[in-house]
C-alpha cells in the first residue's frame, strides 16, 4: 500500500502544478523533486504510460500496474478538484489547438510519451544506469521539454492521469472536454507501449 500511496502524492502534486502554473518550467520541476521522492519506494511512475512502459519491461507485475493506474487516476482528480477550487472553478482540461486536424496532437502524445516512458525505463530501471543519482533531472527535464515542443499543439499531457483528471473533474462542472478524453488515453499509452517493447528488443539483457 505504501507505493500506492507514493504514486498518488506524485500524481496529486504533478496535476496541481499542471493545473496552478501550466508552465513546463514548474511542472518539469515539480515532477523531478516528486520522483526524487518517491523513486525509491514506487519507482516514481505518476503516470499510467510510464507504468504501461515498465509492465512491458517486466519491471512490475500486472497487480501492481492495475493498482499504480488506480491511485495515480486518483491523485488526478483529486488535484484537478484542489485546483479548480482554488481557482473559482476556472478548468485546465487538456485540450488541442483550436481547428487542427486532430492526427497532429494525437501524434505529438505518441512521440513525446515515447521519449519519456524511454528516458525513465533507460535511466531509472537499467542496471548500467543502477543508482544514479540524475534520473529525476532526466525525467523532469524531458517533461519539461516535451512540453515546450508541442504543448501548443496536444496540450501537452502525455500521460492519461493528467489527461483525465481535469477532463472528469471539468466533465463534473458540465464542461465539454469529454471529447478529447481519448486523445489523452490512446496517445500516451500507445507511446508508453511502443518504449517498453523498443527497450525489450534493444535490451535482450534486461529482460
Amino acid at each position: 500500500m505504501k507505493k500506492y500511496i507514493v504514486e498518488f502524492i506524485g500524481t496529486f502534486f504533478l496535476v496541481t502544478a499542471v493545473g496552478m502554473t501550466g508552465n513546463p518550467l514548474a511542472i518539469g520541476g515539480m515532477l523531478m523533486v516528486m520522483v526524487f521522492m518517491g523513486g525509491h519506494i514506487s519507482g516514481a511512475h505518476y503516470n499510467p504510460a510510464v507504468t504501461l512502459a515498465v509492465l512491458i519491461r517486466g519491471k512490475i507485475n500486472t497487480n501492481d500496474a492495475m493498482a499504480y493506474w488506480l491511485f495515480q487516476i486518483l491523485g488526478a482528480i483529486t488535484a484537478a478538484f484542489f485546483c479548480m477550487e482554488l481557482k473559482g472553478g476556472m478548468s485546465f482540461a487538456p485540450k488541442p489547438m483550436a481547428d487542427i486536424n486532430i492526427i497532429k496532437p494525437l501524434i505529438a502524445e505518441i512521440v513525446f510519451t515515447f521519449a519519456l516512458a524511454s528516458v525513465v525505463l533507460n535511466v531509472a530501471t537499467h542496471t548500467k544506469t543502477a543508482n544514479n543519482s540524475f534520473y529525476g533531472l532526466a525525467i523532469g527535464f524531458t517533461v519539461m521539454a516535451s512540453a515546450y515542443c508541442v504543448g501548443n499543439i496536444s496540450g501537452g499531457a502525455f500521460n492519461p492521469a493528467v489527461g483525465a483528471g481535469p477532463i472528469i473533474i471539468d466533465t463534473i462542472n458540465h464542461g465539454d472536454s469529454i471529447k478529447f478524453l481519448w486523445l489523452y488515453i490512446v496517445g500516451p499509452l500507445t507511446g508508453g507501449a511502443i518504449a517498453g517493447l523498443l527497450f525489450r528488443y534493444i535490451n535482450p539483457d534486461e529482460i
